[in-house]
């Protein structure tokens, strides 16, 4: 017996809820449905399902079985649209989330070129820096910055990010460059609401430690921080895609990059227990082209 068809009837009654049903979606009878379920079980040597005459429930083997199979199964149909000719255009509607600042500066304007290229989908992108829950709220992906807690969303990196201390060369002709982490203590430094500290580097080849820093002005709106920054108000750690701009430019200039952390990941997430429609793997692909290009980050 095929064990591709084994698979689609696993995936069909498990995630419709009886053999009836998947036996529908695939023109059989529920009997043969069921010997794809009995052949499947006994080639792996596991139990995945407890079938009774009113309802299917999945084994603990099973739910990790079924992630998987859902995924081998995305992978094959968005691989034989690729290259099947003429291909198969990504249609419906899209939800993106993305923190805001990051988000109305570089995700917008990929949503905008992705739907260029696929003008089928419509697309909602919502900008929050709330941790949106993407199963109870209906997102499709979220774009996020930093290191990924565990959790049962699937994670594909899209990029990296460095955070860098920066001021005005104003504010440093009048106040001096710090040469080390702790000359922070003499700088007035502006604070992100009830952040923590800056990570920085103990020694240049250091452990990354938060530096805890004080100043005369604190916001909780980092757009804030970096206006306040470009007008020599002050230090600010800052992230690349937010002062790239400027640095270029000699608005802001960077100081202690010997001592920087380590550049954090660019991120998009997604329920992973779902069918990934092509609409979401594709604008993954798009926006991985772009963040993953270290030139864009340099333009």
């Amino acid at each position: 017996m095929d064990h591709l068809k084994q698979i689609e009837a696993f995936v069909n009654a498990t995630t419709r809820g009886s053999l009836s049903a998947a036996a529908r979606i695939e023109a059989v009878t529920p009997a043969v449905i069921g010997r794809r379920l009995d052949a499947l079980e006994a080639r792996l040597g596991v139990k995945l399902l407890l079938r009774t005459t009113r309802r299917l429930s999945l084994t603990f083997e099973g739910q990790a079985f079924l992630e998987d199979c859902q995924r081998i199964l995305n992978d094959l149909a968005n691989a034989e649209a690729a290259v099947s000719l003429g291909g198969v255009q990504a249609s419906g509607h899209l939800r993106v989330s993305a923190p805001a600042g990051f988000g109305r500066r570089h995700v917008a304007p990929q949503v905008a070129a992705f739907m260029r290229a696929n003008p089928e989908v419509s697309v909602r992108l919502d900008l929050t820096d709330r941790l949106v829950d993407l199963l109870n709220e209906g997102v499709d992906c979220a774009v996020r910055i930093g290191e990924m807690a565990d959790s049962s969303l699937a994670v594909s990196k899209l990029g990296e990010m460095r955070r860098l201390v920066v001021a005005s060369p104003s504010y440093l002709a009048r106040h001096g460059i710090p040469v080390t982490p702790a000359d922070l203590a003499r700088h007035n430094c502006l604070s992100l609401g009830q952040q923590r500290g800056w990570a920085l580097r103990q020694t240049p080849a250091g452990e990354v430690t938060n530096h805890k820093v004080a100043g005369s002005f604190e916001c909780n709106d980092g757009a804030v921080l970096h206006e306040w920054a470009r007008a020599g108000k002050g230090l600010a750690w800052r992230s690349m895609w937010e002062v790239g701009d400027d640095l270029r430019r000699g608005d802001l200039v960077s100081v202690l990059d010997d001592y920087a952390a380590p550049a954090v990941g660019i991120y998009a997430v997604f329920p992973q227990w779902r069918h990934l429609p092509l609409r979401v793997r594709l604008f993954i692909d798009h926006v991985k082209r772009t963040f993953g290009d270290p030139q864009y980050w340099a333009r």
